[in-house]
C-alpha cells in the first residue's frame, strides 16, 4: 500500500485509521481537545533538539525548512502558546495533539479522497499543490512528500487540500515524519497516538 524511497535520516511510520462514524457526526471528546494545550500532560515533549533534527531531515532533498516553509509541528507550538489551537475533528485533533507534544510533523489524508498506491519520496522541480481552501499553493521542489496515484498529497509542512479530511471522512492514512537522530521518538509517538485514537473508538492498523 505504501513504499518509502531510500532516505538517510528519515524515520517514518504510517498507519490507517477507521472511525466508527463520519468525523462530522462525532465531535472530538473533551479529553482530546484538552491535549491541544501546550501545558497538557503528555508522555512526550518537544525541544530545540527535536526541532533541529526534523529540520535537518527535511533538508536532505535541498528543501529549506524555514520561514513559511517550516515544519507544521512548529506552527502548532506557536498556536498552542497563543491559545489559538482549536478543535477541528477527531482525526485532526489527535494528529495535532501528538505533533504538538512530540515535535514531529504528521500528515493525515482521507483514504477515500486519495488514490493508491502511496509512496514517500522527494518531490521533483516544478511540483506543487494547493494546500488550503483559498487556493494557495506550496512549492514542493526538494521536499519529502507523500504521493498517491495523482501526485504529491501531503508532507511535513502543509498537506494538500484535495486529500484533507472533512465531515464525511471515515478512513484516514497517517504519516509520521520522524528523524533517525531522535532514536525511538517516532515509535513512542505512534504508541501514544494509537492509544488516543482507540480511546476515541477508532481502529488503527500500522502499515509495514
Amino acid at each position: 500500500m505504501l513504499t518509502v524511497d531510500p532516505h538517510p535520516s528519515l524515520d517514518t511510520l504510517s498507519f490507517t485509521t477507521a472511525f466508527p462514524a463520519s468525523l462530522g457526526a462525532s465531535p472530538s471528546p473533551q479529553w482530546l481537545v484538552a491535549l491541544l494545550k501546550s501545558d497538557a500532560a503528555a508522555p512526550l515533549s518537544s525541544d530545540d533538539t527535536v526541532r533541529g533534527a526534523v529540520r535537518d531531515m527535511l533538508r536532505h532533498g535541498g528543501y529549506k525548512p524555514t520561514g513559511r516553509g517550516k515544519p507544521a509541528s512548529e506552527y502548532l507550538v506557536r498556536a498552542a502558546g497563543e491559545g489559538s489551537l482549536g478543535s477541528i475533528n477527531t482525526a485532526v485533533d489527535a494528529c495535532n495533539a501528538v505533533s504538538l507534544h512530540s515535535g514531529l510533523p504528521i500528515s493525515v489524508v482521507d483514504l477515500d479522497r486519495a488514490t493508491q498506491p502511496f509512496r514517500v519520496g522527494i518531490a521533483p522541480e516544478g511540483a506543487q499543490y494547493v494546500f488550503n481552501a483559498s487556493g494557495q499553493s506550496i512549492d514542493l521542489a526538494g521536499l519529502l512528500c507523500l504521493f498517491d496515484a495523482e501526485g504529491p498529497c501531503a508532507n511535513a509542512v502543509k498537506d494538500a487540500q484535495r486529500t484533507k479530511t472533512n465531515a464525511d471522512t471515515r478512513r484516514t492514512l497517517t504519516v509520521l515524519w520522524g528523524a533517525k537522530a531522535l532514536g525511538d521518538r517516532t515509535a513512542r509517538a505512534f504508541a501514544w497516538y494509537r492509544e488516543l485514537l482507540e480511546r476515541a473508538g477508532a481502529t488503527v492498523e500500522r502499515l509495514p
